[in-house]
């Protein structure tokens, strides 16, 4: 067997590992395994490391690249300070304002649209979709 058939065996074994599976495994290779309950995002970073270690992860290149990009922005930001956001959510109109600090909902100021969305959703949503800035596929 070659080396990256060896590779995708052992990729194709985490995929079928329930969470105690991911971290059990995590932790025999890496130690104290990190505390994701999510299994497909657990199984895709247990899966990502094999691989880098294996390939040697990120290239030279790669790593120049994503060390210039500098600070990251939340997304929503570049609509400009003062801009509105707005969604009907469960029968009621809701506002969000663009500040330079954030995103302000009902006084709240909110680091992320996400943040935001969440709040007024009241459970766990990507900003940019929620509100209509980017497609739902």
């Amino acid at each position: 067997m070659s080396e990256g058939e060896c590779l995708a065996a052992e990729v194709a074994v985490i995929a079928a590992l329930d969470l105690d599976g991911l971290r059990t495994e995590w932790a025999r290779r890496y130690g104290a395994p990190p505390p994701l309950r999510s299994v497909p995002i657990m199984a895709s970073l247990l899966a990502w490391r094999i691989q880098a270690d294996a390939r040697g992860g990120i290239g030279g290149e790669t790593r120049r690249v994503l060390a210039r990009k500098g600070r990251l922005r939340a997304e929503g930001l570049e609509l400009g300070i003062g801009a509105r956001l707005t969604r009907q959510w469960q029968g009621r109109s809701h506002e969000v304002l663009v500040e330079a600090g954030g995103f302000r909902w009902e006084g709240q100021l909110y680091k992320s649209l996400s943040a935001a969305a969440t709040a007024i959703a009241g459970s766990r949503w990507n900003g940019p979709r929620f509100f209509g800035l980017r497609d739902a596929a």
